[in-house]
């Protein structure tokens, strides 16, 4: 059963515009993983002239990561999948493993 917008909880301005983007990044490392290796190869391999040798690796990683960055339905399966994970610590009152990552203390 898909939930509509009235069915969901209310968000807060920080898990929107903070945490589920940090879980969209996450997810889309993942879905962009032989770039994110490649680009990791590449770094290793060129060393100190890694921004003049892997131009090509990053363009295609960043290519890759924006392009699930400003796909909406990525955000809304994200926005769903965070919103299950609340209401089951609000259920259980036991955190997922996302959920146990702490936020970086820079925010």
């Amino acid at each position: 059963m898909e939930s509509t917008k009235e069915d969901e909880p209310q968000l807060r301005h920080v898990e929107t515009d903070v945490l589920i983007p940090k879980m969209m990044r996450e997810k889309a490392k993942e879905r962009c993983v032989q770039h994110v290796d490649a680009f990791t190869a590449c770094c290793k391999d060129a060393g100190f002239f890694m921004v003049f040798n892997c131009r090509e690796e990053n363009a295609a990683l960043k290519e890759c990561l924006t392009r699930h960055y400003q796909d909406p339905e990525f955000f809304q399966q994200c926005k769903q999948e965070y919103i299950q994970e609340k209401l089951e610590y609000e259920r259980t009152g036991m955190p997922t493993k996302s959920q146990k990552q702490k936020l970086p203390t820079s925010m």
